[in-house]
């Protein structure tokens, strides 16, 4: 686990209840310095311990380590060539969820496109193979729309999402993205604003779905209505698909977001740090 026995991470650990700020905080700096690994040693001495002061030390340590882990993961993520939609979703979950395992989502998400795919028929027009998707999503599994708490931080994690079966558009675009493609469908992400959307692009047709409410099929006119009514000038990027980077940044900003609208300023400061780490 690191360079230090056991009873030395133990001593260590100890010295984090010296009334000394200095020594308090080189003995921080040491435990830091043993990077992620310590994390489940961190946890056990956490779960042991009966002093407060000393747990809290402890829980602010494992967050900045997995914190910092979250970053080289996400750096990694930004870094690779594909950009997989439902790893960059998984890293979001972590935030909240540290110790969520991606072949848990992966699983779930397996489970889902599994129904559809029973359901799916590869002969029929675009519009009733959506339409299957959407039956099998939003009456069969039940999916909808997060309306009454839209602006919850569990709306952009995925886990809770589909513990819950509630989301806002973006997580439920998602969803229905990662099911779609996985059926072989040119479904994308659309950033429209205010609201994110779905595009069935081919080379034989076009038109939108929207995810947040029950899969509604809509063509390009309906979304420059939508554009005319916000008073927005039409841009080509609300018509078009976005990729994979774009749909986890608008999920950061969401959860961004709904931090700010609870309070919890500390973490909006963290999400942004992981904004600016993806995009520049």
């Amino acid at each position: 686990m690191s360079e230090l026995s056991p009873s030395q991470l133990d001593a260590l650990v100890s010295l984090l209840e010296d009334p000394d700020r200095e020594v308090k905080n080189h003995v921080k700096d040491k435990i830091l310095s043993l990077g992620p690994e310590i994390i489940p040693f961190l946890e056990q001495k956490w779960e042991n311990s009966f002093d407060p002061t000393l747990q809290k030390e402890l829980e602010e340590m494992v967050h900045e380590l997995q914190f910092d882990l979250l970053k080289i993961r996400f750096t990694d993520w930004k870094n690779s060539e594909d950009k997989d939609l439902l790893t960059g979703l998984w890293l979001i979950n972590t935030y909240q969820y540290p110790d969520l395992e991606f072949q848990k989502l992966n699983a779930e998400m397996h489970q889902i496109y599994f129904e559809v795919w029973t359901a799916f028929k590869n002969d029929l027009s675009p519009y009733d193979q959506v339409k299957i998707i959407n039956h099998v999503l939003f009456n069969q599994l039940r999916f909808s729309a997060n309306t009454k708490n839209f602006h919850s931080p569990s709306n952009s994690m995925l886990s809770a999402v589909l513990d819950s079966k509630k989301g806002n558009p973006i997580s439920l675009c998602a969803i229905y993205l990662l099911v779609a493609q996985k059926l072989g469908l040119p479904i994308y992400g659309v950033n429209l604003p205010n609201l994110f959307i779905l595009i069935y692009k081919s080379e034989d047709i076009t038109f939108y779905i929207n995810a947040f409410n029950k899969g509604l099929i809509f063509l390009k006119k309906d979304v420059s209505n939508y554009l005319e009514h916000l008073q927005i000038q039409p841009q080509e990027v609300f018509f078009e698909p976005c990729a994979h980077m774009d749909i986890v940044l608008r999920s950061l900003r969401n959860l961004a977001h709904s931090f700010e609208k609870l309070g919890e300023l500390g973490k909006m400061e963290e999400v942004k740090q992981l904004l600016d780490l993806l995009e520049s």
